[in-house]
């Protein structure tokens, strides 16, 4: 009984076996070959909306209209506002001033030092303010200047005795002078340190100008995109970059200046005793000169 059971169940198997092979061919010649997907292509981008700001390939911003804008430091003064334009203007004014104090300064100041090293050469083997004044011929300068207002108070002071009197007067005009030079050797100094000190708020102003237009510009167009927003306030910051260019290179030489006005008033200084030590010689020998007349009397 298990036998035949077990051989109909085989049989069975088999018949089912042999009528899936069909159905299976039939599923597959059904089913169609799946394809590898083409690569897709991508949709060419929506323009920009109305107002919107591209930004190309090579980094330069684009307009409203779509063209592209130049940042250059020139295109940026060109589309300012006028006060920061006129700002900007004054600035680079400043700077050109600067520069042209430091070419003729530093051309005075190095012919005033050649002449007065060369005139107290001069003077140096000199026993008196005659020969003094000999050796340096028709000068122009301040060690001429000293001799002669020496020689002028000795011959005011003719016939006074007293010596303290006519060096002290000699030695006031010896000061007077000296103050004299040092104004006009000290000249376009105070343009340098008045530049140096307020161009940085000069430049400060115009960027606070030109960031305030730039408010008022993202109010109304009612947009905060950077594209926007980036343009007027880099011409704004222009105003403060050029106060720094201005205010910098005037401290700098202002500071050298002093350095080297000081040098030269030493020298002046030491045109000032020589004078003085001549003008005590000659007063010593015209007593001694004095004495000795009145001996042989």
């Amino acid at each position: 009984m298990k036998m035949s059971s077990l051989r109909t169940a085989f049989v069975v198997t088999i018949a089912l076996a042999t009528a899936s092979v069909p159905l299976c061919q039939a599923q597959q010649q059904a089913v169609p070959p799946v394809q590898a997907p083409a690569p897709s292509v991508a949709a060419p981008s929506a323009p920009a909306a109305s107002g919107a700001i591209a930004i190309p390939a090579e980094g330069r911003l684009l307009n409203p209209a779509g063209v592209p804008r130049d940042m250059s430091p020139w295109s940026m003064f060109q589309s300012a506002d006028v006060v920061v334009k006129a700002v900007m203007i004054g600035l680079a004014f400043a700077s050109v001033v600067t520069w042209t104090i430091l070419i003729a300064k530093m051309i005075e100041l190095s012919l005033a030092r050649r002449r007065l090293r060369a005139a107290l050469g001069r003077i140096g083997e000199a026993r008196s303010l005659a020969e003094a004044q000999f050796a340096l011929g028709a000068r122009d300068g301040v060690l001429p200047s000293l001799l002669a207002a020496a020689m002028r108070e000795a011959r005011l002071s003719a016939g006074i005795s007293s010596d303290a009197g006519i060096k002290e007067r000699a030695a006031s005009s010896f000061a007077e002078i000296v103050r004299a030079e040092a104004r006009r050797i000290r000249l376009g100094m105070g343009l340098l340190a008045t530049i140096g000190a307020t161009s940085p708020f000069v430049g400060l102003f115009g960027t606070v100008w030109g960031i305030m237009n730039s408010f008022i510009g993202i109010s109304k167009s009612q947009t905060t995109n950077l594209a926007v927003v980036a343009p007027g306030i880099a011409e704004a910051l222009l105003a403060t970059a050029l106060g720094l260019v201005a205010a910098i290179p005037a401290v700098i030489i202002y500071n050298h200046f002093a350095r080297v006005t000081k040098g030269y008033l030493e020298l002046v200084g030491r045109a000032s005793g020589a004078s003085a030590r001549l003008l005590s010689r000659d007063l010593d020998r015209t007593h001694v000169g004095g004495a000795h007349s009145r001996a042989a009397e």
